[in-house]
């Protein structure tokens, strides 16, 4: 008999929507007491499909904080996110991760117009062709790998930025002009595989060529600090390699104090019981790049993203940082 009522909100987006009714899934599996109802929020950074994210406080504030609002205010028991849109340099009182879900692919890939090939991008260095993202990082390892390639602005739904770049449509801008069209975009794989697009990847960018963003491709599942019934009831969807990535990846963004304008990255990999984690903190322009690597006991996660991100300060991502904190 359904004894428990689990109400868990999530952006309308079709990503977000599957993100969490793979959620749903599997708390049916192992906890049939539970009925889940999927609250939709539009959250400010649906409803701005023109301006970039910052002014509206980065992903946090754009995709994040009206949901947690309503976990805090008791309306909601649960939320879903994507951890890369999840702030890693704030604290929130009252919230807890209290589940991951398996990670999914991480990596980045392209998306390319009728009539090009990589092979265009990788002779011309990138002259000549408009790659549109909205993520800083990805628009600065562009810059590394096709020097000469203009990034764009580009927003929108995973599904909305394909229809854009089929369409040859301009992307508006928040002061009213426009930019594009687009002949590619970086996306991420796993928010292609889950809108059913998957087959408009015409390049998967290792891991050496764009290291993901902390967190890239793990679901996770927030709740109240204090509600220990609902925290007792994701403990059991909650994969214990997932997490212990997330936590390793999102400490270096702690201990960086990076914000959404700031091109971090950082991947983590546990093999046994061993847990090996890269990090990197490059300039917009691609030009400065920082990186440290580290390996230590999965079970200790937070210490090990720690000595990677003081590594990366060490060299000097500190400064880094700063210069693109005035933009």
């Amino acid at each position: 008999m359904v004894a428990i009522r689990m109400r868990i909100g999530t952006r309308k987006s079709a990503m977000a929507l599957a993100q969490t009714q793979e959620i749903a899934r599997r708390l049916a599996a192992v906890a049939p007491e539970v009925a889940v109802e999927i609250v939709k929020f539009e959250t400010t950074g649906d409803t701005d499909q023109v301006g970039k994210l910052l002014p509206h406080g980065g992903k946090g504030g754009a995709f994040v904080a009206e949901i947690r609002k309503a976990i805090l205010s008791g309306e909601l028991q649960a939320a879903m996110h994507s951890l890369k849109d999840m702030p890693g340099n704030e604290d929130t009182p009252g919230l807890v991760i209290g589940a991951t879900l398996p990670r999914d692919p991480p990596g980045d890939v392209l998306v390319l117009r009728a009539g090009i090939s990589v092979d265009d991008l990788r002779r011309s260095r990138g002259r000549g062709f408009k790659i549109g993202t909205n993520a800083v990082r990805r628009a600065a390892y562009a810059r590394r790998l096709f020097p000469e390639i203009e990034v764009i602005h580009y927003r929108g739904a995973a599904d909305t930025r394909v229809r854009k770049l089929d369409n040859s449509e301009m992307q508006r801008l928040a002061d009213g002009g426009a930019v594009g069209p687009a002949d590619a975009l970086i996306m991420a794989r796993s928010g292609l595989e889950r809108v059913g697009f998957a087959s408009r990847i015409a390049y998967e960018f290792s891991i050496q060529e764009m290291l993901p963003a902390a967190g890239q491709g793990i679901v996770a599942v927030e709740c109240a600090a204090g509600d220990w019934q609902t925290r007792s009831i994701l403990s059991r969807i909650d994969d214990t390699n997932a997490h212990r990535s997330a936590d390793a990846e999102r400490e270096v963004l702690w201990v960086l104090n990076g914000h959404c304008n700031s091109p971090i990255a950082g991947f983590s990999t546990i093999n046994g019981g061993e847990m090996s984690l890269t990090a990197s903190v490059l300039d917009e322009a691609g030009d400065l790049f920082i990186e440290a690597s580290r390996t230590g006991p999965a079970d200790r996660p937070r210490e090990l993203g720690r000595a990677v991100g003081l590594e990366l300060l060490d060299k000097g991502a500190a400064a880094i940082i700063e210069r693109s904190r005035v933009k």
